[in-house]
């Protein structure tokens, strides 16, 4: 069984900032030579890429029935404790 649901997004923004990092440390230790302008354009395409991927991904498992990853609610959004009410069973 799997610990948590594939989720193809987070692997497309992921890859795309470990390149950045990759080509900012080749360049910082003198393997090349990398423009300032290199990077700016593979991070923001990389997040804007993984970000379709993410609604294409949420599309095809809706179209299939498939549950949302645990921890989302009903429209697939993450859920976070800081706007929940404490627990009622105080004592």
């Amino acid at each position: 069984m799997l610990r948590h649901e594939f989720q193809p997004g987070r692997l497309v923004a992921g890859t795309a900032l470990v390149a950045a990092a990759v080509i900012y440390g080749g360049d910082a230790g003198g393997a090349w030579e990398t423009p300032w302008f290199v990077v700016i354009p593979l991070v923001v395409g990389g997040l804007c890429l993984a970000g379709a991927v993410g609604v294409v991904t949420g599309q095809v498992r809706r179209r299939l029935g498939r549950p949302a990853p645990e921890g989302a609610d009903a429209a697939g959004h993450a859920r976070t404790p800081g706007g929940q009410a404490p627990p009622d069973d105080r004592s």
